[in-house]
């Protein structure tokens, strides 16, 4: 691999700020509450623990591991009563985790400008989301709610010579807490505005010759923090029940046996969004609350809103000798969701869609971890054999309403070999090196069909509908994609307190197929629909120092990256005029791949334990992300294309003070803890469009009392106390149908909560 001058000199550079950097972390803070994460190890009293991470498959601590991570312990997620993982995003840099739009529980997420919006089927994710080593092929129930973790970690950057999937923009990985050795049962309740109602209760046993059991039963439920003014059901509420299953044996020291099981079965109200325009016909008005709305769509199939979720995953892990293990990891996972639709949130048919998704999944993973005095590695190889289906109606007014039918079932094979490795050159030196070969395999078949009228297709419930034409047929479609990816890094332990490294990495994503290509609407060439999109790839520079100052107290986490992106997916769908009379009056899905972006950025994280009991840690990170090369029509537009889902600027402080404090004769420890978050400007889709986000604060703070022995905790939880609103999502479809559909979707309002937690 040859660096240009350019690059040469730009990594030279930053190597000097990054050190300049590091003799000032004294009077800086940072956005991960480093010293309290993870799965720490304990010190001698006096001493702050470190941080351990599993990043690179093994146990490092945090300031060792030559990778961008952020890990969020189980006990940090109790404090603040973090209630999903998107809460965890104002606290990471450039980072974006949210519900996708019109949905409570699909996950978009984007680190680094790469990730995926579109939650259909045919295209994955770009930030790969884990459950124990299980990676979770589709977004729709990856906002999952957390319990039972004992910690999470979020890795930034392409990821294939560690993890079994291949992900091109980072990974977001659930390690959940193994069982105790002796029997354990815990409760935790959570009353709050909205009506909310919450509850979690855990309890695991030995059964005797290694072998434990335990279960997880979770009910998580508020109120609307809304209306739908057509029915009065609540809008943006939460009704979700959760499940988790687990038995684990450990027969001989050397080898450990895990069988899980888990279930989600979602079953709040449809989430409607609040438009931004007046009715183009009606002159329907702007609602003055951002959270009520007016859609009349109210089931998919006859099914209310529904989204269930269920799977099984089987571990062995085995000590072969004290420095090599073997793993296997197991799973199948599946979900189905019936999901009713309204863009135009109004009370009239005018642009709606009900739709049903199902995904199922197989993986299996085999590696060997190897942890020498002087190497350490790991190497594997892994297969998933997975499924996405989806259909749906998009029902239209129009000079000529119509109901229009989309089919798309996606088959996905693939399977990579990996390794990485790393070796001592020196003692402070060392040396990684890392490739994975991929394979990724896809089958597709792909229906759109247009009937006249609003009362949906045969397919979606009605059978009389008349058939007007079909605009896409193509079964049997299929592509293969074959790529090698390296990794290469170098550390250097300047000091024991010191650790600078460098690394290049490659990512890949194949290719696929866009589920509403419209053949005959965009006259799309068939030889060209058939062959689908092309994969993208990114090369990736960062430039590290990870810091640690006086016994610890205080550490510093920077980073500085520079990105090649090519071939950039981008799906979508756009508003066309079918028989020319000027009007809009259907639409395509248009996948686009951009063939050529560049993306540079920097991330600081600190935590500095000022006194015993006051602590400042906070988040400062930037990100410049410009397409080079887009393509639409002949013509180059890369200057009129933004990243979507990428604020150019985000900010975190967090401070803490912890004082003993006993009640009614009791130990205990007070826990103050307040919190300010800063995104910027924040663009919704590539192109710029009133749903976009000016930049936004938002400030939290929470009030714990933890009993000394840990059995009990209680808190007072406030978040979002300036109740800002700011838009999450939306849709953009101004052209389309009588009235026009241009919606936007926010985060959560105000809330306050009192959590109590107890440890029998």
């Amino acid at each position: 691999m040859r660096l240009s001058n350019k690059k040469r000199r730009l990594i030279g550079r930053s190597a000097v700020a990054l050190l300049a950097l590091s003799g000032g972390a004294g009077t800086t803070v940072h956005a991960q509450e480093t010293g309290n994460i993870g799965s720490a190890v304990a010190a001698p009293e006096g001493n702050i623990e470190k941080v351990v991470v599993t990043a690179r498959r093994r146990e490092e601590t945090l300031q060792d591991v030559p990778v961008s991570v952020t890990a969020f312990s189980a006990d940090q997620l109790s404090k603040q009563s973090i209630p999903d993982v998107v809460a965890l995003a104002t606290a990471l840099p450039n980072t974006t985790l949210k519900a996708s739009r019109a949905t409570n529980s699909t996950l978009t997420a984007f680190i680094r400008g790469v990730g995926q919006a579109d939650p259909l089927a045919g295209f994955e994710s770009g930030v790969g989301i884990y459950l124990d080593d299980v990676y979770l092929a589709r977004p729709q129930g990856a906002v999952a709610d957390i319990y039972d973790v004992e910690r999470i970690e979020v890795l930034r950057g392409p990821q294939g010579t560690l993890y079994g999937r291949n992900t091109i923009g980072g990974a977001v990985k659930y390690v959940t807490r193994r069982l105790a050795p002796q029997t354990d049962v815990r409760l935790k309740g959570t009353l709050g505005n909205y009506k909310e109602r919450d509850a979690v209760l855990t309890a695991s046993t030995p059964l005797g010759d290694g072998l434990r059991v335990g279960t997880t039963l979770a009910r998580f439920k508020h109120g609307g923090y809304g209306t739908n003014l057509f029915d009065g059901s609540p809008n943006y509420d939460k009704d979700l029940k959760a499940a988790r299953v687990s038995a684990e044996w450990t027969p001989t020291p050397d080898l450990f046996i895990r069988l899980a099981g888990d279930i989600t079965q979602d079953d709040s109200h449809p989430k409607n969004g609040h438009r931004l325009i007046v009715g183009r016909t009606s002159g329907a008005p702007i609602l003055s609350d951002e959270y009520d709305t007016n859609a009349e769509m109210l089931t998919a199939l006859g099914h209310r809103q529904s989204v269930r979720q269920h799977g099984v995953a089987a571990t062995i892990e085995w000590n072969a000798t004290p420095e090599l293990t073997f793993k296997s990891i197991t799973a199948q996972r599946q979900d189905k969701s019936w999901a009713p639709i309204d863009f135009d949130a109004l009370p009239v048919v005018d642009m709606e869609v009900p739709a049903l998704y199902t995904n199922r999944q197989f993986s299996q993973e085999f590696n060997l971890t190897y942890t020498g005095a002087k190497v350490q590695g790991v190497a594997g190889i892994y297969y998933i054999d997975a499924n996405a289906y989806n259909k749906f109606d998009t029902i239209l007014a129009g000079a000529l309403p119509t109901s229009t039918f989309t089919s798309g079932d996606i088959d996905t094979k693939a399977w990579a070999a990996y390794a990485d490795g790393s070796t001592s050159l020196t003692d402070t030196l060392q040396l990684s090196l890392g490739g994975r070969y991929t394979v990724d395999k896809r089958e597709a078949d792909i229906l759109r069909q247009i009937y006249l009228g609003l009362k949906g297709t045969p397919e979606m419930g009605n059978p009389g509908a008349l058939l007007l034409r079909t605009d896409t047929d193509l079964p049997g479609l299929s592509r293969e994609d074959k790529k090698f990816t390296p990794r290469i890094a170098l550390n250097w332990k300047a000091t024991p307190d010191q650790n600078l490294y460098a690394s290049y990495s490659k990512g890949f994503k194949g290719g696929g197929f866009d589920p509403r290509t419209n053949v005959v609407g965009t006259k799309l060439p068939p030889a060209q629909a058939r062959a689908g999109y092309k994969p993208e790839t990114i090369a990736t520079y960062e430039l590290g120092l990870k810091s640690s100052f006086n016994g610890g107290r205080i550490t510093t986490n920077t980073a500085l990256f520079y990105s090649d992106y090519k071939d950039v997916q981008i799906p979508g769908s756009v508003a066309i005029d079918t028989n020319g009379d000027g009007r809009d009056d259907s639409f395509a899905g248009i996948t686009t791949n951009a063939g050529k972006a560049k993306i540079k950025g920097f991330e600081f994280e600190a935590v500095a334990h000022l006194t015993k009991e006051f602590t400042l840690s906070g988040m400062v990170s930037y990100i410049d992300a410009k397409y080079k090369e887009y393509i639409v029509a002949g013509a180059n537009v890369a200057d009129q294309r933004h990243f979507q889902n990428t604020p150019r600027n985000s900010a975190n402080l967090r401070a803490m003070y912890e004082v003993p404090m006993p009640l009614a004769g009791v130990g205990g420890r007070l826990s103050l803890i307040g919190s300010a978050s800063y995104r910027g400007q924040t663009y919704q889709f590539e192109t710029p469009s009133i749903i976009d986000q000016d930049a936004y604060k938002l400030y939290d703070a929470s009030i714990v009392w933890t009993r000394t022995d840990g059995k009990i905790r209680a808190g007072l939880h406030g978040k979002n106390l300036s109740d800002a609103r700011y838009k999450t999502a939306g849709y953009l479809f101004p052209t389309l149908g009588n009235e026009g559909t241009l919606t936007a979707f926010y985060g959560a309002p105000r809330t306050v909560q009192g959590t109590l937690e107890y440890r029998f």
